[in-house]
Formats: C-alpha cells, structure tokens, sequence
C-alpha cells in the first residue's frame, strides 16, 4: 500500500524569510508562512526538504515544503545541518518514546494509551502519533508527511514494537492527493474493524480508531480524568459533552452514586454504555446508576434546572468552540453561558470542572469567562486547580498549549 506514496524530492530548497520569521525559527517556532518568504530557489512539491538560510547564507534550519498551504513551511531542525534520513527519522521517534516511558512505566503490564508523538511539540509539525496497546494511530494534518510516510513507519515499528498502524487523515489532507490511501486504512500489520481494547488508570475501554472522531479517544484529558476519579466519591456526577464516556467512567470507578451522561451524539453515547460495560466487574462500578441523554448540552443543562435536579460534580469538556480567529469571542460567551448553567445544578461544596481545547482562546480569556460567570451569578468559587494535558502532549510554543482546565469549589 504504501509503495504508492511519492519519492522525497532529491533537489532541496533553498529559502530565505524575513527577519522576524528567522527570529521566531530560531525561538523554535514550527512554522515558516508563505508571507514571510523572501525568495525560493526553485518550486518544489509537498513534502520536499526546504532549507532556511540567515542572511549570511549560511545553515538555519530545515523544514518540509507546502506549496498550497499558508503555513509553507514546517521545520524540523534548527541550528547545525543535518541529513533527514532513515537515521534521523528513528532518532526523533526514540526521543519521543523515551519522554512518554514513565506513563507506560506507570501501569506496568497493562495496555496504555498514549500520545507518542505530538504534532510540533516533538518537532515533528503535523505528524500526530496514538498509541493505543498494540496499536499506532498516526495523523496527518499535512500533505507534506507522504513521502515521507514509508520510513517514518518503520521507525515507529522498530520503536514500539506495535503489531499495526492506522492512518488517519485530517479533512484538509483527505480533500487533496492521498495517493490512494484513505482515512482509516490499515498501512501496517493487520487489524479487524473492531474497536481496540486499551487501559487508563487501570479501567479498561474501547476505541474505534478507525472511524472513531481524531483517533478514536481523547486522550490528552487523561490527567483530569483520573482527578475527576479521586473527587467523585458518594457523588452525583453530570458529565457534559460525554462524548465516549471517559469521564463518566473514571466517575464511577471512583465511587460516584450516579453519573449522567449527555452528548449530542447517539453512538459516541453508545460507546460510553459499552465502556462502563466493560469495567461493572469492579463493585463501584456496579453500584453506580448510570444513565445518558441524547442532547444539546445547552438546552439539557437548562431544562436540568428547571427540573431542580442537583450534582456534587459537573464536567463540562465541551468540542472546539473557536476553529478560527473570528470565533474567539463567540467562544468566549459560550464558556461563560456554559459556567452560568452548570452554577445551578451544583449543590453547595459541589465542584465544577471545565475545560477548553479551542487553542485560539487563551488561558487568560477561558478562565476570566468562567470566573466573570461566577460573578455575575453571585456564586463564589474557590479554585482547586488549573492544569493542562498531561506529559504525553508536551507543550514547546505558544500554540501547543491549547488545552485549558479548572476545577472550582462552590461554596
């Protein structure tokens, strides 16, 4: 299958930017705009070797070229040459492996799940990795990692020691040349179409990875999951926006009395029921009533209220809210509507967790619409923590932070 994929371009580019681009390659920014090219030395095709020389023509860093992207370049070496080759390749998926090694150390003999490598974070820009078991996910958000494919798999391979490897592929890389792959096709190894049984903290669940939404679970919001465990005791636990049931979950293992599950999503719902499923043979979880909502989160929170139902937690993980810079302050309101519904279901001493993944609204903005909210409605909080994603998605420039969380105490 992957004899398909196109050679890496033997000519290398030679480019030069403007002052400030170089400024912000040597910061360790990941991206090269097209804007912010001076010059190229010839055109190449996605996935060509582009090389970024200062203005003494001399060695800056080197990237991969996308001629239809506004983010032309995405580097992967700064400072002296290197050669992109095999070598190099298995040394960056090393590096990466080792950085996640004290997650696997962490539940020794079960089947983790893990982000491996993290997109720019591991200086691999638009090249995302899961690892679920014995299983590799890999995503791609950029065409310009297909020649490039090939040798990045038997690098992950020879690192993990997986047994297959699953693309999938971003609507921007799906919509162009995929030169006969397609999203969730098996590239390595051999896998049914049923989901794929990994552990968390020691609970077990199940990803679609082929079809399932990103690459089948959520996994950067691992850390808080397990929090959300330690907090639920003797509770009553709504979780919004459930999708497939991490939350939920985690709740009940820790001891909830119920969990309400809502998400506008049937079968992500459907997956949720099968992951609770899949952990009743622990006593917490069977004494747990857990039921779900097909719903609006916005709506059923509302007529929650109206309805006098109370909780002692309440998750909001709510999708994206801002998928460009226009919607920041559409983003903004909605988190502050979200707060100001979930305020009413909390019984006094009750905790609300919230979270945000939109990577174009900051700390700053996401945690003042959540207090702002608090204060408007007269409820008082008393901050228990923020946090963010845990070690598995490392963050190494402004952008990468995109996941914020709090957990707040109503007094």
């Amino acid at each position: 299958m992957l004899e398909r994929l196109p050679p890496v371009g033997e000519r290398r580019l030679a480019v030069r930017v403007t002052a400030d681009a170089l400024r912000q390659i040597r910061g360790r920014h990941p991206w090269v705009y097209e804007r912010s090219m001076t010059s190229i030395n010839h055109q190449g095709a996605a996935g060509d070797l582009a090389i970024v020389f200062d203005n003494k023509r001399k060695f800056a860093a080197i990237g991969l070229y996308d001629p239809d992207s506004p983010i032309a370049i995405r580097i992967l070496h700064v400072g002296r040459p290197v050669q992109i080759d095999q070598h190099f390749w298995t040394e960056r998926v090393m590096a990466a492996a080792a950085r996640r090694a004290p997650l696997v150390a962490a539940e020794p003999g079960a089947r983790p799940a893990y982000r491996l490598i993290n997109g720019e974070n591991d200086a691999m820009p638009g090249f995302v990795v899961d690892r679920y078991a014995d299983t590799l996910v890999i995503k791609l958000y950029s065409p310009v990692w297909f020649p490039h494919l090939a040798v990045l798999v038997d690098a992950l391979l020879a690192a993990t020691g997986a047994g297959s490897v699953v693309l999938r592929l971003a609507r921007n890389v799906a919509a162009g040349q995929t030169f006969g792959l397609a999203d969730g096709d098996v590239i390595a190894g051999h896998l049914d179409d049923a989901p794929v049984r990994f552990t968390e903290g020691g609970l077990v669940f199940e990803a679609d990875v082929r079809r399932g939404q990103k690459t089948g679970h959520f996994l950067d919001q691992r850390a808080n999951r397990l929090r959300v465990g330690r907090l639920a005791e003797g509770c009553d636990v709504l979780d919004v926006f459930a999708s497939t049931g991490g939350f939920s979950v985690h709740a009940a293992a820790g001891g909830a009395r119920s969990v309400h599950s809502v998400d506008l999503s049937a079968p992500t719902l459907a997956a949720a029921k099968a992951n609770m499923a899949l952990n009743i043979d622990r006593s917490e979880v069977a004494a747990c009533v857990h039921t779900t909502e097909v719903g609006d989160a916005f709506e059923v929170m509302s007529t929650l209220a109206r309805s006098g139902a109370g909780y002692d937690v309440v998750v909001i993980d709510p999708p994206s809210f801002a998928q460009k810079q226009s919607s920041v302050e559409g983003a903004v309101r909605a988190y502050a509507r979200l707060t100001h519904l979930a305020l009413p279901l909390l019984r006094p001493g009750g905790v609300l967790v919230q979270a945000s993944c939109s990577s174009r609204v900051s700390a700053d903005q996401f945690f003042a619409a959540v207090l702002g909210a608090a204060d408007v409605a007269g409820d008082q909080l008393d901050e228990l923590a923020r946090t963010g994603a845990d070690l598995d998605h490392p963050v190494t420039f402004p952008e990468g932070a995109y996941l914020k969380a709090g957990f707040w105490r109503v007094r």
